[in-house]
């Protein structure tokens, strides 16, 4: 008599589980660029008086949306 299965072994779903994990990390990052572009285009069209009246320099923009990332 022959027993089967259907369990992964542990080591193996901490393998899938982690490539998963990834994927999502992924998909949240690509998301998060994706929504900071669209802040730095709004930024963009801004006049020099408006975003000076935010305290942003032209020239900072990217610096500004990211600040939470890098410190410039």
């Amino acid at each position: 008599m022959a027993i089967q299965s259907t369990e992964f072994a542990p080591s193996l779903r901490a393998r899938v589980d982690a490539i998963f994990a990834r994927i999502g990390q992924g998909m949240t990052n690509y998301a998060d660029r994706r929504s900071r572009r669209r802040e730095i285009e709004a930024l963009e069209a801004l006049s020099d008086k408006e975003l000076a009246d935010m305290g942003i320099a032209r020239d900072r923009i990217v610096h500004y949306v990211f600040r939470d990332m890098v410190w410039l």
